[in-house]
């Protein structure tokens, strides 16, 4: 007689719960579920909110009317609006300065020099202080009689000059004040990137006779591209949402030569003679989609060589 065994199947049922089998993949989410709220809560959900005031008249208290794209197309002969956006491509272009002046700083200060300690300090000081303090300090450096410009362009024999004064000059003062701490910042990512550049890769380009520019340019720079993808970010975001100086330096003036689209958004939504809530709201969606274009091109462009790489 023959004993049939029954048959063991060797697969076990998992009888834990949906957490427990999928807790290696659930938890990330968890950690970052609560930044992924604060984050929609206050930066998605208002932009789609600004979309929508833009459709609208509104003084911000009273009730709200629905006129379409009457507001843009308001912006579209408002002489105050186009000299705003003018003043932005300014800053955008010049203030883009700060970025080769830090890596220059930061190659300076990567070698070994004696003092090297007190010169990182006196350059990163910029960085540290409030925008409110620089827009100080540099007014009172502009002063027509006793700024200390003048009084060094009186050494050499130049008149005074009253650049924030001056509708032609004072934009790019503003700009020349902005570029201080902007430059500090763009030095700390160099200097940050710098330490993680590859000695070996260096010392190969050594033996091969690469030196001056050419380490530069083929060696050094490719290794760096995280910290300038984030220098140009922050740089071109700095420039386009720039209020802080102007409002300090001239309030928008001389007969508002210095407005730009974030300055003229807060004059015409929030100030005293404003409560133009939807063309604030339009001018806004302006800026914001001018900042979207320069990311988005950004982010497409280090993903295209990042695929290329692989």
């Amino acid at each position: 007689m023959t004993n049939v065994a029954p048959a063991i199947s060797t697969a076990t049922t998992d009888k834990r719960g949906w957490y427990a089998r999928n807790q290696i993949a659930v938890t990330p989410w968890l950690f970052l579920a609560p930044g992924i709220l604060f984050f929609a809560v206050y930066v998605i959900i208002p932009i789609f909110q600004s979309f929508n005031i833009s459709l609208y008249r509104w003084d911000g208290l009273g009730e709200a009317t629905y006129i379409g794209l009457a507001n843009y197309q308001e912006l579209t002969t408002d002489r105050a609006f186009e000299i705003s956006l003018w003043n932005n491509v300014k800053w955008l272009a010049l203030y883009l300065l700060a970025i080769p002046m830090g890596l220059g700083i930061a190659l300076f200060l990567n070698q070994t020099v004696t003092g090297i300690r007190l010169y990182k300090s006196l350059f990163f000081f910029p960085f540290v202080i409030s925008q409110v303090v620089v827009g100080l300090v540099f007014s009172w450096f502009y002063l027509p009689k006793e700024g200390l410009l003048n009084a060094a362009l009186g050494v050499v024999g130049l008149g005074p000059i009253n650049i924030l004064g001056d509708p032609t000059l004072a934009t790019y003062g503003i700009i020349a004040a902005g570029l201080w701490p902007q430059t500090a910042y763009c030095m700390i990512l160099y200097l940050t990137g710098l330490n993680a550049v590859d000695p070996e890769q260096v010392e190969a380009a050594r033996l091969d006779g690469a030196k001056g520019h050419k380490m530069l340019w083929y060696v050094i720079l490719p290794q760096l591209k995280p910290a300038t993808f984030i220098a140009f970010v922050v740089t071109i975001i700095g420039a386009l949402r720039s209020f802080d100086l102007i409002s300090i330096m001239t309030n928008g003036g001389p007969f508002g030569s210095t407005r730009v689209l974030s300055f003229y958004m807060y004059e015409k939504a929030l100030a005293e003679f404003g409560f133009r809530m939807g063309y604030g709201a339009a001018i806004a969606v302006v800026l914001f989609l001018i900042m979207l274009f320069f990311i988005a091109y950004f982010l497409f462009s280090m993903w295209r060589e990042e695929r290329a790489e692989r």
